[in-house]
Formats: structure tokens, C-alpha cells, sequence
């Protein structure tokens, strides 16, 4: 039982550990080094269903899927724990951003929750800067409190 909750607090850490990474990867990596593949994120029309931008999703693909097969060979070892727990962050990812927000698939559209309004206030935010300067809320699960106060006032 002792193995089951280290395991378990290993896949926690590191689903955790994720946002941290996609916020400092959004901020210096998306609106920085590679801006140019980001950028088309940030138009006003889209231009179809995939976007450059879907390059990243696949980057951060490559860690769980290690993480997953490299700790499947040595017995389930930590490294298959870290990698479900980056694998979750990006199923959990998906959803947010391409699902919920962007309405890459259509549900989801009328979602009443103070979580759900506010994460979608702080992403629009994020999206009303259309260069790669300027931006704000660069992560994806965790809100901010403000957005729930302007959610609050603004949206409900």
C-alpha cells in the first residue's frame, strides 16, 4: 500500500509540476524563441483546424511518452509514474485549451462554473495581445483570483 501512495503522489507531483513548466514555456519558449510558431494562436481568423501552433502539443507529448515506455521496461519504476502524470496534465490541457476555450470540438460551449468563466476570462486576456509582448496568464489550470472577481461581476 506504501509503493501505491508514493506512486500515486509521484503522478501528483508531476501533474502538478506541469503547470509550471507550461507557464514558463508559454512565456519564454512560445512568446520568445519560437514566437513564429506560436504566433498564428494568436490571429483573430483561424486558418483551419491544426495550426503551427499544435507543434507544441506534440513537444510536450515526448516527455510522457518516455516517461511511459522507459518506466514500463525497468518494472514500473518513478519514470512511468512522472510520465502518467505529464500525460494526464496534457490530456487535462487538451481539454481546457483546445476543447473548452477554443472550441476546437463543439461542447462544452455552456458550461456554468465560477472555475470554468474564470479560466476562460483569463485566457481571453492572454489572447487580446496579438504580438508576442505584453502578454499575461501564460499557464492553463490555475486562474488567477482576479479573473474570479471579474467573472463574478462581468459574466454571471
Amino acid at each position: 500500500m506504501e509503493t501505491a501512495i508514493i506512486n500515486f503522489l509521484i503522478v501528483l507531483a508531476s501533474f502538478l509540476s506541469m503547470e509550471g513548466v507550461a507557464w514558463f514555456t508559454h512565456k519564454f519558449v512560445m512568446h520568445g524563441l519560437l514566437w513564429s510558431l506560436h504566433k498564428d494562436h494568436h490571429k483573430k481568423e483561424s486558418s483551419g483546424f491544426f495550426e503551427h501552433n499544435d507543434f507544441f502539443f506534440l513537444t510536450f507529448a515526448l516527455p510522457g511518452i518516455a516517461g511511459l515506455f522507459f518506466g514500463m521496461q525497468q518494472g514500473y519504476n518513478f519514470l512511468f509514474w512522472i510520465g502518467l502524470g505529464i500525460t494526464i496534465y496534457g490530456f487535462a490541457y487538451f481539454f481546457v485549451h483546445d476543447i473548452f476555450i477554443h472550441q476546437r470540438f463543439k461542447f462544452l460551449r455552456k458550461a456554468d462554473n465560477k472555475y470554468f468563466k474564470a479560466i476562460r476570462r483569463a485566457h481571453k486576456m492572454h489572447h487580446k495581445h496579438l504580438g508576442k509582448e505584453e502578454g499575461e496568464c501564460f499557464g492553463m489550470l490555475w486562474v488567477p483570483f482576479k479573473y474570479f472577481r471579474k467573472t463574478n461581476s462581468l459574466l454571471d
